[in-house]
């Protein structure tokens, strides 16, 4: 297959840059640990109290905390020198899983302390994120983001499928147990504090007063942008209507007798589909429309649930949640391309800011939404208008918003008509060359015409 067209992942962020390569690799490394803790915090919390209810608190404890600060931490991050700001949150994340840590293996039984800590760590996330966005496009010319985007997105989904796993493992492991997870998951952290600490300075040009009227000014130019709102209200559109996980038990019990291993392969479907497609994401580069893309993807994705609420087999089901995960991924990069190629870099914290409190919070309205409907209707009822109307929701964007879904992604500086970026020129005739050369006159003199 000819280079310019490879299929995998494209690694050339990894290759070109060795400050975004430090930077992947310790991500990466610290997304190890937080899977582990991720699996630790509700098994420690159920084991404490033996009530299903005490463990979904822990999403409240998390969510609180991102709304209430996410969108005031965007001002923050357009002030300071970003890298500095997350060597700061990243030492406090790391202490905060220390402290997890600690309280495990005093064997306290305070059932509160973890909740409080769960707090504590989602509040300086909402800082953390947001102000660890703002890298890439520091690091790599435009034409690299949608590779960078899709990178990030492989370790993601490696750690979703794997992390839980791994995280089982060791806490059934003898002399072990939740006390390694949250030790794992501190000791991670010196890859993402070295990967930080050795990129360049990274403040931000002009800078904004921290507080309520900078965080207001991100908003209004999310709002003024139709490309920006576009991407926003498409991914909003996506897991507020089309996200049925919790019409999971109910879909697997009325259907498949309610096994625990079949409702394991549901979120193992989704996983799977979107690892294969952040590892098959080469071609992704090539694509110019991304905000038509990204409406596809999304209306792909309702599709696919909606087909899952009225599939009778296992298999079929099990193929359209991995289409789903593959869709999810396909949006997860399109948009995280043009948030980062569309905002100046002045606005850049705050509404990366925004787009994390979207993504924190359009999850949890999307499962209380499918809930509340499945238990109005029933859960097939809601999986499938959730689809559907996820589909409508992007045609009537792609119409209210053309400037989005005419979107192009901005040329890489050098490249020429015709040919791939980063692409290797083809061999040429010397007739060809003479062509070319012509051609390019042409241009040149096409060019001055407009200028004037």
């Amino acid at each position: 297959m000819p280079g310019g067209y490879r299929l995998l992942a494209d690694i050339t962020p990894l290759r070109e840059s060795a400050a975004f390569r430090r930077l992947w690799a310790g991500t990466a490394l610290s997304s190890v640990g937080s899977a582990l803790t991720s699996f630790a915090v509700p098994l420690q919390v159920y084991d404490l109290t033996r009530s299903p209810v005490a463990v979904g608190a822990i999403g409240v404890a998390q969510m609180v905390p991102t709304l209430a600060i996410g969108l005031l931490a965007g001002p923050v991050t357009d002030t300071a020198d970003r890298r500095t700001l997350v060597l700061v949150t990243s030492s406090c994340l790391a202490a905060v899983s220390a402290a997890l840590a600690a309280q495990a293996f005093a064997g306290l039984g305070l059932a509160w302390l973890p909740y409080v800590l769960v707090a504590a760590q989602s509040a300086v996330s909402a800082v953390d994120r947001p102000a660890r966005g703002t890298f890439p496009a520091g690091l790599l010319p435009a034409s690299r983001l949608p590779a960078a985007m899709a990178l990030d997105r492989l370790s993601f989904q490696v750690m979703l499928t794997a992390g839980p796993t791994l995280a089982g493992l060791i806490a059934a492991a003898p002399h072990l147990g939740l006390r390694a997870c949250y030790i794992v998951d501190a000791v991670s952290f010196a890859g993402s504090l070295y990967g930080v600490a050795r990129l360049p300075a990274m403040r931000p040009p002009g800078g904004a007063r921290p507080g309520l009227r900078a965080a207001a000014a991100g908003v209004r130019l999310i709002r003024r942008s139709q490309v920006l709102a576009g991407a926003f209200l498409a991914d909003l559109n996506a897991t507020v209507f089309g996200l049925p996980v919790a019409l999971f038990p109910a879909i697997n019990a009325a259907r498949f007798g309610g096994s625990p291993r079949t409702l394991g392969l549901f979120t193992a479907a989704i996983g799977i589909g979107g690892l294969a497609s952040a590892g098959l994401s080469g071609p992704l580069r090539h694509v110019s429309r991304q905000g038509l893309a990204m409406l596809t993807a999304v209306a792909v994705w309702g599709a696919a649930f909606a087909g899952f609420a009225v599939a009778s087999s296992l298999w079929l089901t099990l193929t359209l949640l991995a289409v789903a995960g593959a869709a999810d991924t396909f949006t997860v990069v399109f948009r995280g391309t043009i948030v980062q190629a569309v905002t100046p870099d002045q606005f850049r914290g705050r509404v990366l800011a925004a787009d994390y409190v979207v993504g924190a919070g359009g999850g949890q309205l999307g499962s209380l939404e499918a809930g509340a409907l499945g238990s109005l209707t029933s859960p097939v009822i809601s999986a499938l208008s959730g689809g559907l109307v996820t589909i409508a929701g992007a045609v009537v964007i792609g119409f209210a918003l053309p400037a989005f879904t005419r979107y192009r992604r901005p040329p890489e500086p050098g490249s020429l008509p015709g040919r791939p970026a980063g692409g290797r020129r083809p061999r040429e005739t010397r007739r060809g060359r003479a062509s070319r050369g012509t051609g390019l006159r042409r241009q040149r003199q096409g060019a001055g015409r407009h200028a004037e």
